[in-house]
């Protein structure tokens, strides 16, 4: 038999309670939905349809029949549209969420994706609050830490470290210490989270003394910038992620210290609704970070 003719009639009939609607659908004669039908009913040996002379309406056989029809057809048309997003050309609009302080790993990148998607225009928030990807209409935000939401897909980028520095003229100033307990003679400039109010631990390493350490806290800021200018100028000694303080280490501003210590490594993600089909132009940026962002540890001495 016709098998997937014969499905598709049978679907589109069942659906419209009708022959005729089914044929308008279809863009056939309501004959030869009838008979289509009529044909499946004989070869599978049950009778899909009651009729009546205005209305056809589903057996119990064909009820269930129905419901694994519509699913194969469900999955076909899934097939279908993947297949055509897999050739289509990325384009359009992408609206992107990042922390403030993103910028600094994502913007050294975004010539060679220019070039190779010319077609995407980025739209991208540098924000250190927690957004609702669904709610607020954005296709990928780049976060760091756990996982926050299972109903988003995700792909992992990769690490960075985070590492305490001062400026030289500090060290110079108060000397450069060099062992964890020392630091409780320093003056140091933390980081609050805007979303949770609490500080940033200095956790170098799982040793308990870190843990323990008693800082004189001099400076608090909710925005890692801020931390990263007060720190250039000489207040105190801060803890902030490599690539942030990259630029300003190569240029002989800032210089790590307790180097030896054993780094806290931070995952970054890549996170955007889970929708059937997957836009080429997120399956394009999200396979370009991913090859990108959080390759090499920028901080090697």
């Amino acid at each position: 038999m016709d098998s997937f003719n014969g499905i598709v009639y049978f679907v589109k009939t069942a659906e419209a309670l009708s022959f005729v609607g089914a044929a308008r659908a279809l863009g056939v004669s309501a004959s030869a939905v009838g008979k289509s039908i009529a044909k499946l009913e004989q070869e599978m040996g049950v009778r899909l349809f009651q009729r009546s002379t205005r209305k056809v309406h589903l057996t119990a056989e064909g009820e269930m029949f129905y419901q694994r029809c519509r699913s194969i057809l469900d999955d076909l048309d899934e097939a279908q549209a993947m297949l055509s997003h897999a050739i289509q050309t990325p384009r359009g609009k992408l609206r992107l969420s990042l922390p403030t302080i993103g910028y600094h790993f994502l913007l050294p990148e975004l010539p060679e994706f220019r070039r190779l998607y010319p077609e995407i225009e980025l739209d991208i928030d540098f924000n250190d609050q927690l957004v609702d990807v669904i709610k607020e209409g954005f296709d990928i935000v780049i976060r760091s830490g756990d996982l926050p939401d299972s109903k988003l897909m995700s792909q992992r980028l990769g690490t960075c470290r985070h590492v305490l520095c001062a400026a030289p003229a500090y060290l110079a100033r108060r000397g450069i210490p060099r062992t964890p307990v020392e630091l409780e003679q320093h003056d140091c400039i933390r980081y609050r989270f805007p979303n949770t109010g609490k500080l940033m631990a200095w956790t170098m390493s799982a040793d308990p003394l870190w843990s323990q350490l008693r800082l004189h806290t001099i400076l608090t800021f909710n925005n890692m910038e801020a931390v990263l200018t007060a720190t250039i100028d000489g207040h105190g000694i801060a803890y902030m992620p490599d690539f942030l303080v990259h630029k300003a280490f190569k240029e002989g501003k800032l210089q790590i210290v307790l180097n030896n210590a054993e780094q806290e490594l931070v995952q970054f993600w890549a996170l955007w609704p889970s929708n059937r089909h997957l836009s080429p132009k997120i399956r394009a940026f999200v396979d370009f970070i991913s090859k990108k962002l959080f390759r090499l540890d920028l901080l090697k001495i």
